[in-house]
C-alpha cells in the first residue's frame, strides 16, 4: 500500500529534509502534503487521505500538540499514525506520546530509525524496500 503522508512543520528546510528521509525509507509512497503549523494540517486532514502524518512540537499558530489533540478528539482522524518528529524528546514527552499512540523519533534522525517508526505506527505496513535505501550503512543522517 503506497502512503499519502503528512509533514506538519513550521521550518521549510525541515519539510524538505524529512520528505528526504521518507524517500530513503525505502516505503511505497504515494502523495507527500506539506503544512506549516497544526491549523494548516488539520485543513489537509479535513481534505485529503492521509494515512501518516509526521508532526513538530514547536510551532507557530497551533503547535503539535494542539494538534494531536485535535486529530485524536475528532472520529475520523482518531487511528491515524502520527509520529512526533522533534529535537524535544524527555522521556516524560514520549511516555505520554506513546500513551496515547503516537511515535516519536528524535532530530536529528536517519532512514532506518524513521522506518522503523512508521512500521510501528502503521501496525506493520507491507513495506518493500529498494537495493540500499534503508540500509544502516546508507550513511544519512537528518
Amino acid at each position: 500500500m503506497a502512503l499519502n503522508v503528512l509533514v506538519v512543520d513550521d521550518s521549510a528546510v525541515m519539510r524538505t529534509m524529512v520528505i528526504k528521509t521518507l524517500r530513503l525509507c525505502g516505503l511505497s509512497l504515494s502523495e507527500i502534503y506539506q503544512a506549516g503549523n497544526g491549523a494548516e494540517g488539520l485543513k489537509i486532514l479535513d481534505q485529503d487521505c492521509i494515512d501518516l502524518a509526521l508532526v513538530d512540537i514547536n510551532m507557530p499558530v497551533m503547535n503539535g500538540e494542539e494538534m494531536i489533540h485535535r486529530v485524536r478528539s475528532n472520529p475520523l482522524t482518531a487511528d491515524l499514525p502520527v509520529i512526533v518528529v522533534s529535537t524535544e524528546g524527555s522521556m516524560a514527552r514520549i511516555a505520554a506520546l506513546e500513551r496515547i499512540g503516537v511515535g516519536f523519533v528524535h532530530k536529528p534522525f536517519n532512514p532506518v530509525n524513521l522506518r522503523k517508526m512508521i512500521i510501528n505506527v502503521t501496525g506493520g505496513i507491507d513495506a518493500p524496500t529498494t537495493a540500499d535505501s534503508a540500509s544502516p550503512s546508507s550513511g544519512y543522517d537528518f
